[in-house]
């Protein structure tokens, strides 16, 4: 008889992904530019930095609402006091109105449907729980984000079947892709209760487009047993065209948005990547069905923001010139470091998928790969963390398909660390070209600002776009 339970004592977590491993490592040597300059740059972090500032400014602009304030009174007993798991009214009123404002207020959003949750992770985790029991389905585009194979297989033991997406079409959804999926599941016995998908797409940093979801809502109306779930934690991250469609407007446009259809598609939302506030640990959950939204709020009291986070970013989000301003120029923000880390990678000879959206880009190192297998992946994938220093996520995390593929976030930084990131990078693969096998002890990853070293990244660049099928991705 074991000591421990078997979900205690089970290897279904997923810790031991190259992922969280990438991590440990960086944990163990993190990069600090006065205390460790040759540490490791974390660049596996999806995190907005990027308009933490303004954040502040709005802090120190409202003293009261920091400081537990109405009207010069203390609220700060009412606050502590019990509060019960429906959230306070106030908060969720303004959180659903940032949630349309984000969407541009093509769609609204009733904050009876609502329910709050400790983060998106455990938002998606209640939704497991309301839609499948242990040993049922869902499929879920590849590639996708690590944390999945934790937050949605480890407590409530759900399957994740791979619908396989390749970079012969930029990883975008197909109908038969789908179908294989569903068929791949049917030959493994699994019922299939729905669908997931990020949009933006994480890791791929890529809307979906309006073909996509209307492929996914025709799938779950020709299916009625089964759910789409639609995690949409960086929609507020678009910086580029094409714009954000969210599943709740392409459900408006078709009018389905009050049909029965609509009771299962569910939509996940958080403002740790939108609004750059993780440690706060707010999520939700907006359903239209009313079964759900009443299992997952009494689900919801095992894991809910405290009453003192609700009503700070209560006030931060009601006030609308606030609101304003920081999506505007959050975005411009992401979109000038987004910019930098594309430069930067092509300096090295390294493209990426082209990206819209996101913390991160999809990242195409297939060239330096001395073989076109996952075992080639991780060795390169070492070499990077261990003599490059830099901690990124190797594709096969992410369940895609395609060895070579790596994720590298770029707005957890500042634009020193993203620059020396860079420069390591480029010795890296200079060094490669040239056939510098040198050990840890002796490779110097520095500047490389040499004519021969200049003629050399535009070699490597060529050899990059060896066999591409698409030129621009």
């Amino acid at each position: 008889m074991s000591l421990l339970s078997r979900k205690a004592t089970c290897n279904s977590h997923g810790q031991d992904s190259s992922y969280f491993l990438g991590w440990v490592e960086y944990e163990k040597n993190p990069y600090d530019e006065v205390l460790n300059p040759k540490g490791i740059i974390q660049m596996g972090l999806a995190e907005n930095q990027l308009s933490f500032d303004l954040l502040e400014r709005w802090v120190d602009m409202n003293p009261d609402v920091s400081g537990f304030k109405r009207e010069g009174k203390s609220i700060f007993r009412e606050l502590a006091l019990f509060q019960d798991y429906h959230g306070l009214p106030a908060f969720k009123k303004s959180l659903v109105d940032f949630m349309a404002k984000i969407r541009g207020n093509k769609v609204s959003f009733d904050p009876h449907h609502l329910v709050l949750t400790a983060g998106s992770t455990p938002a998606n985790e209640t939704l497991m729980f309301c839609l499948a029991d242990p040993g049922d389905a869902f499929l879920l585009p590849t590639p996708y984000y690590p944390g999945f194979d934790r937050d949605l297989k480890w407590r409530p033991e759900v399957e994740l079947v791979p619908i396989q997406c390749t970079s012969a079409n930029n990883f975008q959804l197909t109908q038969s892709a789908l179908q294989q999926a569903y068929q791949d599941a049917q030959k493994r016995n699994l019922t299939v209760k729905g669908i997931m998908i990020t949009n933006p797409s994480n890791p791929l940093g890529t809307t979906m487009s309006p073909n996509e979801l209307n492929l996914l809502i025709d799938f779950i109306a020709d299916n009625p047993h089964m759910h789409l779930i639609s995690d949409e934690i960086y929609s507020g991250t678009v910086f580029n065209s094409p714009s954000f469609v969210s599943v709740m407007e392409i459900l408006n446009h078709r009018n389905l948005l009050h049909s029965q259809l609509s009771n299962r598609v569910h939509l996940v939302y958080s403002l740790s990547k939108d609004l750059g506030l993780p440690g706060f640990r707010v999520g939700a959950i907006y359903s239209q069905n009313d079964t759900v939204v009443e299992n997952a709020t009494k689900m919801s009291s095992f894991g809910l923001p405290s009453s003192q986070t609700q009503h700070l970013l209560s006030a931060m989000l009601g006030d609308h010139n606030f609101t304003t301003n920081y999506i505007s120029e959050n975005q411009k923000r992401l979109k000038r470091r987004h910019k930098m880390l594309v430069s930067g990678l092509e300096k090295a000879g390294i493209r990426c998928l082209n990206s819209n959206a996101g913390l991160f880009c999809w990242v195409d190192m297939r060239h330096l790969l001395h073989s076109n297998t996952f075992e080639a992946e991780m060795q390169l994938w070492k070499k990077i963390v261990y003599e490059v220093r830099l901690n990124i996520s190797p594709g096969s995390s992410c369940h895609c398909t395609e060895p070579g593929w790596f994720r590298v976030c770029f707005a957890n930084m500042s634009e020193d660390t993203l620059n020396l990131a860079m420069k390591r990078l480029k010795d890296f693969v200079l060094h490669s070209a040239t056939g510098n096998r040198s050990s840890r002890s002796t490779v110097q990853y520095s500047n490389g600002n040499s004519r021969r070293s200049n003629s050399l990244a535009k070699w490597v660049f060529r050899l990059s776009c060896r066999d591409r099928e698409q030129e621009d991705r």
